[in-house]
């Protein structure tokens, strides 16, 4: 079992945008204890804006949009057993705030809790569950 001090959350939020990073580091904890995640892991947050989200879906998907999350992983394909004093790299997770705002919006949530379902969604696609 993993505890707080054993996960590294880097995170980047684009100067314009407020964002609680306690509360995005939280959510990513949280996420990982309750889906079993093992040892010393990173996961990194960006929240960005619609341009960048949209260059990153043009570039690594080919669609020529932007979306509301994007997760990059840095395990897919076989896992490999590491000694357990390494950081294991589990991703990124891409966040547009914009979009947060617009489906926060539509779905009357606060903006804090719509970034969080976001993050916690795109964490565990880094887990390896995806949409059934």
């Amino acid at each position: 079992m993993i505890d707080n001090s054993s996960i590294s959350v880097p995170i980047f939020i684009e100067s314009r945008y407020r964002v609680n990073r306690k509360r995005i580091k939280r959510v990513v904890v949280d996420t990982l204890i309750k889906n079993g995640a093992g040892g010393p892991a990173e996961v990194s947050v960006a929240i960005v804006g619609d341009r960048k989200m949209r260059s990153l879906n043009k570039k690594y998907r080919g669609l020529d949009k932007t979306t509301n999350v994007l997760s990059f992983s840095q395990t897919e394909g076989e896992r490999q057993a590491l000694p357990p004093t390494t950081t294991l790299f589990l991703g990124d997770v891409v966040v547009s705030y914009p979009k947060v705002i617009e489906e926060a919006s539509f779905e009357k949530m606060l903006v804090d809790d719509k970034a969080c379902e976001l993050i916690e969604h795109g964490v565990l696609h880094l887990l390896g569950k995806h949409h059934l």
